[in-house]
């Protein structure tokens, strides 16, 4: 489905494009967050019995969301 195909999606072109650059600096975490991912997994393969890492690993995964979360987050709070 399109941008205003499905049931419960709604069209908000003014949400997307207000929230165009906040998605620029979350892509931007999201790249440091695919960099700590890809050193805690080599991490967590070393000792798996370490809490914090695995807890490192789960908060990247959360960074490397971040655009589609922005973007899902303003999409929703502007009206038109």
């Amino acid at each position: 489905m399109g941008c205003c195909g499905g049931e419960d999606s709604e069209c908000r072109p003014l949400g997307f494009l207000l929230g165009l650059p906040f998605a620029f600096v979350s892509l931007l975490l999201s790249l440091i967050g695919i960099v700590i991912w890809i050193v805690g997994l080599a991490l967590t393969c070393i000792c798996p019995c370490c809490l914090c890492v695995t807890i490192i690993v789960e908060f990247a995964l959360v960074l490397i969301k971040a655009p589609f979360s922005v973007m899902k987050w303003f999409t929703s709070k502007i009206p038109c």
